[in-house]
């Protein structure tokens, strides 16, 4: 097995040149074009592997990649600045009067998914003759419900859509994935209780989603403002470059610790400082720096994300039972997708009017990620995680690659040419 010295050069190595070799050559997004070559290449190894068994690079990378805890290189490593580096170049004014259909998605929109991928997913797998039981077969639309905020703004980082359209987007993958990690966490409790015996009632369910989520927000407005003021006090880009990145691990560490939801707790942070601190704490050369730095460091950490999840194809298990049955995943995602959207919207319709296209545009956009994958690699070992795993991983390549690479199409073909201007304006 590689040292983590080595499977860090190797991977830096394999990523510089495979984003050289798609800029020079292919010309897809960054992250998408990762993914592909990604996949690529993990398909050429598991190839030479079986032609030529002897050869002992496929199998130590193999190792190397299945001894990366996935779960916690994401959701405790990458994700916190990730989400932090996103929301620091959010319109925070635009966002607050979005604030309905936000809410509404990002909460609502993700129990509606939830309830509809769980519920038909354990009935195809029920006709199948598959033993699961209800409570694993909601777990995966748990987890598989949220869009991803790292596919979401890397998709909108290459696809001009409305103004409006983009903060519903933006503003959702935000927030729903930390609502989407409380509702996985509680449902997986559930369907492991038959094991552990401890099965929590419904006021410890409120407490854990109330607590967790509104108390991850306050946490994180507390910590962001006492970085703005620190910020404030002095002008040295330097310093406040250190003081946005202490702010990221610090908020994320301790909002987990306290056992509140570090996803939103960095989410509110970076939307403090992108609106207060750059208005009233940096000047011009600081702003420049900051947004300098944590642009580099946002597509530096996708094009690590994306290709880890193009690697992992080395070490999941695909069987060919399973494959079909997680291909009925993606019709099902989809169509809980379109109702976790549309009846949301029939609230916001009553204060604001939008167009026919937005709904379609947002349901095709609902990307799904690394987000998804992490949940899913982190469940305990069983059958249920491995039919978990597969349908998770055969969902995520499909929304990436499919809607990822035709969404620019899409918004050209429902949004109004006045809408389209408003998004060139946006940009």
């Amino acid at each position: 097995m590689l040292s983590l010295n080595q499977f860090i050069a190797l991977l830096l190595t394999i990523t510089a040149v495979l984003a050289w070799a798609n800029r020079r050559f292919i010309g897809l997004p960054v992250s998408i074009g990762l993914l592909v070559l990604g996949l690529s290449a993990s398909l050429l190894l598991v190839a030479l592997h079986a032609l030529a068994p002897g050869l002992s690079f496929p199998t130590d990378l193999a190792r190397t990649v299945d001894a990366i805890n996935f779960n916690e290189t994401l959701m405790n490593g990458m994700l916190g600045f990730l989400l932090f580096a996103g929301a620091l170049h959010v319109d925070w004014q635009g966002l607050k009067g979005r604030g309905l259909s936000v809410g509404l998605m990002a909460t609502f929109g993700v129990l509606i998914s939830t309830v509809i991928v769980g519920s038909a997913f354990y009935g195809i797998l029920s006709f199948a003759g598959v033993p699961i039981s209800y409570s694993w077969a909601l777990v995966f639309g748990a987890l598989i419900s949220p869009t991803d905020p790292v596919a979401v703004l890397a998709t909108l980082k290459a696809v001009q859509v409305p103004k409006r359209l983009e903060l519903d987007m933006a503003g959702e993958s935000l927030f729903n994935d930390g609502v989407g990690v409380v509702v996985f966490t509680i449902l997986l409790t559930f369907a492991t209780a038959d094991s552990t015996g401890e099965t929590p009632g419904v006021a410890d369910v409120a407490e854990l989603f109330v607590v967790e989520a509104l108390g991850g927000a306050a946490f994180g407005f507390a910590m962001g403002y006492i970085a703005y003021r620190m910020m404030h006090a002095i002008d040295e880009f330097a310093v406040e470059v250190l003081i946005s990145l202490a702010l990221v691990m610090g908020t994320y560490t301790a909002a987990q610790s306290l056992h509140l939801s570090g996803p939103i707790s960095v989410v509110v942070a970076g939307l403090l400082i992108g609106e207060r601190g750059f208005a009233y704490a940096m000047s011009e050369t600081t702003q420049r720096y900051i947004t300098g730095f944590w642009l580099l460091i946002d597509e530096i950490l996708n094009a690590f994300l994306f290709m880890l999840i193009g690697l992992e194809l080395l070490v999941i298990e695909f069987e060919i039972g399973r494959i079909y049955l997680a291909l009925t995943a993606i019709p099902i995602v989809l169509l809980a997708r379109f109702f976790s959207v549309l009846l949301p919207f029939q609230v916001v319709r009553l204060r604001e009017s939008f167009s026919p296209g937005t709904v379609a545009v947002l349901v095709w956009g609902g990307v799904r990620g690394g987000i998804s994958v992490a949940l899913a690699l982190s469940l305990p070992s069983g059958p249920e995680r491995d039919l978990i795993v597969t349908a998770t991983y055969v969902v995520v390549i499909f929304s990436i690659l499919v809607q990822g690479l035709t969404l620019a199409r899409l918004v050209r073909r429902v949004v109004r040419p006045d809408e389209g201007g408003e998004a060139a304006a946006a940009h």
